[in-house]
Parts: C-alpha cells; structure tokens; sequence
C-alpha cells in the first residue's frame, strides 16, 4: 500500500494557501508526518475563504489540501519564533516553503537559512516567476498564472471571450510538481548525503501543463484556436446535446470512429433501437428518416483524423444532428457495447451519488477529537485511507514542541505567554 510508502519522513510545510499545502497533503497520504505551520495570529488566509464552513468553523478550502497534518503556530516575527523554526526544520526531511524573497528573509524563512539549520533537509520553494528581475518580486496568483501561461486563451468558447479552470489549475499541478520534486531530491539526498534545494515557478508549471496545445505553437509558430469543449486535434471529441441532456463522444482513432458510424446506421444502431426519440421527442422506431446521417458520416473523407480535424465545421454539425435523436441513456448504452468512449456531464451532487463513487471510494471520512466526522476527497495515490481531519490553528503545538524537540510543558507556557506559540 503507498498509503504507509513514506512512513518515517518527517515534512516542514511552512507553505500557505494551495500550491505547497497541496504538495505537503499528497506526501501526508502517503504517510510521512507532516507539520503545518502557521503564524500565531490569523493562520493560513485560506481558513477564511468561505462559505462553506465546516460544522467546526473550517472552511472547505483549508480542508481540501490540509488534511493528515499536525498543526503548529509559530510567530516567525520574534528571535524565538524563528529558532523554533530552525530547530523543527532541523528535524525535518522535507521543508516546503512560499515567502515571497523580503519577507523570508525577515522571517528567518530563506531556503540558505534552513538549509543551514540542516545540512541533509530538502528545501522546496515555490513562488509565482521565479526569481529573475523583472519577475521574480511579483507575487504569484494562480489566476494571474492562468492568464499570462497561455491557458485562458485556449480555454472558453471559440467566438468568446478567455476563461479560466473551474478550480485553480496552476496551483495544483504546480503542487503535484512540488511532491514529484521533493521525493526525487529526498532520493537524490540520500545518495549523496547532501541536502539541496529545488525551486518551481507556478508560471513553469502552468506553460509545461499546456503540453500538446503549447507544442502545436511551437510547431507550427502560430496561436492555436480556442476550440471550445472540442479538442484541437481530435475530431469528434466534444461534448453534443442529446435528446434530453448531454454526453461527451470521445472518439480517439479511426476504428472507433468506424464503431461509432455502426452505432448510428448498423443493423442494431441506436436509431433503429425501439425508445429512440428525435430532437422533438417523438419516438422513431426506423433508421428511414435519418438515412442521410449515415450516407454523410460514412464519407471516406472522414476515415481518418486528420481528415476529420480538416472538415471540422461540416462534419461536427451533422455529427451534432444525429447525437440529438437519442436521449443521453440510449446513446450511453449503445457506445459502450460498441466500445467508443463516452461519458454523461454530471454535477458533483450526481457524481457523489453514483456507483462510480461508491465503486472508486471517492468520498472518505475522517474522525475529529471530539467524535465527529468530516467527510474529504480520498487521494487516487492510496486505495483507502484513514487520516487526520485538517488540524485546528495550532492544535498540535505542544505535541510538536515536546515530542519532537524535547521542550517541557513550563517552557511551551512561557513561550506561549511571550506570543512566540
């Protein structure tokens, strides 16, 4: 199981927001302990950002990239703060980290002050440019990132304006990116017996996720078009209105393009198929009326991708012509024994009641100290998981202070009066 793969390896997530917190949630589920730090005062901005609250006041936004950690307050601002902070990264493997360069090194936070205080740890840092000069002082927001990485302008309807994810794409892929890294370097570490430290640029990862719509730029040295919910080099792979609702056709070569075509006008097609209704719900129990369907999709211009990617804007229109005669169930049916992808456009009220979710265990619950649950989104990296809720501001101080360095209960009371903890 990876659910207990890194048991052993203790993790510094001084990170806020998403980006690191992502990063330091994927290696909680994977086992390591890992301490989330936060400033004495308000916390992480992201316990505010709501509604929705928890019935325990924490926001679902907090609890999406937080969960499996112990939670500790250090005021980074006092002399105090800043020696707790190296003496727990000196007892760390991995430290993630996301100050902007002056306020890291105010607070004691710099990749060279911690690596410092320990010579063998992994510092991870992330901001939003880099740290070049025109850049690099920028502060980093992923729909910022979104904008400038090309991503928006290749995402939202062909003859409207550019849109965003509906979650915040950079950030998390560059979270991905910060685990990836981190295991790699913490591999690297062990081999040569030196730490180091890696920096990612959300910006970077934002471009390098464009992948083949990026590469097809580079190509051809042109701005690929906004296509919409249709893919740029694949055609039919869209999403089309069916009688009563939606459904993606995702036809990713040639001989399920030839399936698809049978599903249409074959002996057993779906509009032959008793229950198959037209655009006005009338039930068609005959392939007679929409012969002309047939006889255009099997075109021989249309056999092979490249050539249907050519004839877009007339084949997608009668391609969208048939797909309306059939509710959503029919033509789910009838694709899936012909084995061409598809899939219905669900809410995530439908796809949390489906048995797809009670097959893939999409929802997991973890028990709070006070007996009641709180329900998460399992981690596709382990089949089933048990963990922490997302920790309470500070709630795991004390345990930290004292089990890791060795601090006694009067000595966390002063430090607590003093305002460092």
């Amino acid at each position: 199981m990876l659910g207990q793969s890194l048991a052993g390896i203790r993790v510094l997530d001084a990170s806020r927001v998403l980006a690191g917190p992502f990063a330091g949630q994927i290696l909680a589920d994977l086992g390591a302990e890992v301490l989330k730090i936060e400033d004495t005062s308000e916390g992480d901005e992201t316990r505010g950002w709501g509604p929705p609250f928890g019935e325990d006041g924490t926001s679902a936004y907090f609890a999406s990239c937080n969960r499996g950690k112990k939670g500790v307050t250090l005021n980074l601002k006092t002399p105090r703060g800043r020696e707790l902070l190296h003496a727990l990264a000196a007892k760390c493997d991995i430290v993630l980290l996301n100050f902007r360069a002056a306020s890291a090194a105010g607070l004691g936070a710099t990749p060279e002050a911690l690596l410092a205080a320990n010579p063998k740890a992994v510092i991870v840092t992330l901001s939003g440019y880099g740290s070049g000069p025109a850049w690099g002082a920028k502060p980093g927001y992923d729909f910022a990132v979104q904008g400038i990485s090309g991503m928006m302008a290749a995402t939202g309807p062909k003859d409207g304006r550019p849109h965003k994810f509906g979650v915040a794409i950079a950030d998390l892929v560059t979270g991905h990116y910060a685990a990836i890294a981190a295991l790699a370097a913490l591999r690297e570490r062990d081999r040569s017996g030196q730490g180091l430290v890696v920096e990612l640029a959300l910006v970077d990862c934002a471009v390098a996720t464009m992948a083949n719509v990026a590469q097809a730029h580079l190509t051809t040295g042109k701005a690929p078009a906004r296509v919409g919910n249709a893919h740029l080099q694949i055609v039919p792979y869209e999403m089309f209105e069916t009688a009563d609702g939606w459904l993606i056709l995702a036809v990713g070569n040639d001989r399920q393009w030839r399936e698809f075509c049978g599903v249409v006008a074959g002996p057993e097609g779906i509009l032959t198929a008793k229950g198959a209704k037209d655009a006005k719900g009338v039930e068609r129990t005959s392939f007679a009326p929409f012969a002309p369907f047939a006889v255009k999709l099997h075109d021989i211009r249309y056999a092979r991708n490249q050539d249907r990617v050519r004839f877009r804007d007339e084949l997608v229109p009668q391609i969208a012509g048939v797909m309306r005669l059939a509710s959503t169930a029919a033509w789910r049916q009838a694709l899936d024994a012909a084995g061409v992808p598809n899939g219905p456009v669900w809410t995530l009220p439908e796809l949390f009641a489906s048995d797809l979710a009670t097959e893939r265990n999409f929802r997991i619950f973890a028990r709070r100290a006070d007996g009641s649950e709180v329900a998460l989104v399992r981690s596709p990296l382990v089949e089933s998981l048990d963990p922490a809720p997302p920790p309470a501001r500070g709630e795991h101080t004390d345990e930290v202070l004292s089990g890791i360095l060795g601090l006694e209960s009067g000595a966390i009371a002063r430090l607590r009066a003093e305002g460092v903890v």
